[in-house]
């Protein structure tokens, strides 16, 4: 058993409570963040003259080496080792002597996983952005193709006004649009290096902190040391962010999976995100989506998860904060997955057009607008509301809809309506004359349209960190 510790222990840990308090099980993952943060460090050590140029030069050397050894299968991670730290530090002292025992001089494990989550974290909020704002690209395409594609819109899953498919997809546009900028906030508030808190107080080493954030791309350093190695905040809200966008996700599959029933018709997905049945032949499920559905709860359980591991530890560190990895990454792959494997089952799905039209028209979607007809020829609107209630009934009844009918038989229900009833309750006519911002009208949409525009050409740059600089020792 490799660890960093134990000239202050006269017996060795039990093999039990080793694998217990192990961490190198899952923490494996985060060996390139730790590479990187300790070039950092020991790049920051030499200038401040606290170890020599040469040091740290083998040091570099000795990081790439093992990197390049695990990449290549040369070296494998093993439950020898306490954590990656340790895997690290314990192959670099073998390969490069004493130099190597110099790396953790003025850092503590506290700031050094600190900043490793930090690291890992700050690069999967830009991952996650990116595979949102290809979902949004999609949208947008889809947006623009089905602006006259009229369908149903929805209330208690109940027909209630007719839409175009483009308005429909712009309420998602919305979410997802929402959804990134709350990960720019989030990458903004966390891009902070904790880096040289040390354990919570600090150190005496004269260290520069502000030259280590600088080299890995930080705002600047945090600043209190114990909130340094104890916070967690960023990692809640990046949780917190991607339960969002999994509740986002899980409304929309929802909405995919009725639309690919055989009753409604609405979409057909792609042979290449969707299963058959082992028994029944015939059937084509919508897998994907109902998955995505699905581990969106899975998600939620990690963010309750951290918010009660955190809930009750004091300052500073504690090792329940070890616990912030497994169902942190666990969200994270998820979520990104699921963001992925949607959009591509998105573009890839057929919009049966003429389906969702009829839908809408034998929806009694045109109800309202044949309502509000009466009130403009000066049938109050109570009246109105109940002359169109008995006009639908009619039409159950005959299996029809409302413009089906003759103008006598509408008269037989009131004499104020005319032949241009037709034209008023057309669904092209319904949706252009609704004008207002974030209506389905065309002039409204193709507004919006340039809003999306404006918003995918501008927007994700702005939140962009600079890149990692060289951290090669021979600068």
């Amino acid at each position: 058993m490799a660890q960093l510790w134990g000239g202050r222990f006269q017996g060795e840990i039990s093999e039990l409570a080793w694998k217990f308090n192990a961490s190198i099980y899952f923490d494996k993952r985060l060996i390139n963040q730790d590479v990187l943060g300790s070039k950092a460090h020991v790049k920051m050590l030499a200038k401040q003259g606290i170890i020599s140029d040469e040091e740290c030069l083998s040091i570099h050397k000795g990081l790439d080496s093992i990197v390049k050894d695990v990449e290549d299968g040369k070296l494998e991670i093993t439950d020898k080792y306490e954590d990656i730290h340790s895997f690290i530090e314990a192959n670099l002292i073998e390969r490069i002597g004493d130099a190597g025992k110099k790396m953790h001089t003025g850092r503590s494990r506290n700031d050094q996983v600190a900043l490793d989550m930090r690291l890992y974290t700050r690069e999967e909020v830009r991952n996650t952005g990116e595979a949102l704002f290809n979902l949004l690209k999609v949208l947008d395409n889809l947006m623009r193709e089905h602006i006259d594609t009229y369908m149903p819109g929805f209330t208690h899953l109940q027909k209630a006004q007719p839409v175009t498919l483009a308005h429909h997809l712009g309420a998602y546009f919305e979410m997802f649009k929402r959804d990134s900028t709350r990960l720019c906030d989030i990458y903004k508030r966390m891009n902070y290096c904790p880096l040289g808190a040390g354990a919570l107080a600090g150190t005496t080493y004269p260290l520069d902190r502000e030259f280590v954030a600088m080299q890995l791309g930080f705002y600047g350093p945090t600043v209190n040391s114990m909130d340094s190695v104890s916070d967690r905040d960023y990692l809640i809200e990046f949780l917190s962010a991607l339960s969002l966008i999994m509740m986002h996700l899980s409304r929309f599959s929802e909405e995919v999976i009725i639309w690919n029933s055989n009753e409604y018709n609405f979409v057909t997905i792609d042979d290449a995100y969707s299963t058959g049945s082992s028994i029944m032949p015939q059937k084509k499920n919508p897998d994907i989506a109902e998955l995505v559905r699905g581990k969106t709860g899975r998600v939620y359980g990690s963010l309750n998860s951290l918010l009660v591991t955190m809930k009750g530890i004091p300052l500073a560190y504690d090792k329940d904060m070890q616990e912030d990895k497994e169902v942190s990454f666990d969200a994270i792959d998820n979520t990104k997955n699921c963001i992925i494997l949607f959009t591509d089952m998105l573009r890839s799905m057929k919009f049966n057009k003429d389906v969702m039209e009829k839908s809408a028209i034998r929806g009694f979607t045109d109800a309202t607008d044949a309502a509000d007809y009466l009130v403009k020829k000066g049938v109050p609107f109570r009246d109105a509301h109940g002359i169109i209630g008995r006009i639908v009934l009619n039409c159950i009844e005959k299996n029809c809809g409302i413009s089906d009918l003759s103008l006598d038989e509408l008269k037989s229900f009131s004499d104020k309506f005319e032949n241009d009833i037709y034209e008023a309750i057309s669904l092209k006519n319904i949706i252009e004359k609704r004008l207002t911002i974030g209506a389905p009208s065309k002039v409204s949409m193709k507004k919006a349209l340039e809003k999306n525009k404006e918003f995918l050409d501008l927007f994700w740059t702005r939140c962009q960190s600079p890149i990692y600089p060289d951290l090669e020792s021979d600068d």
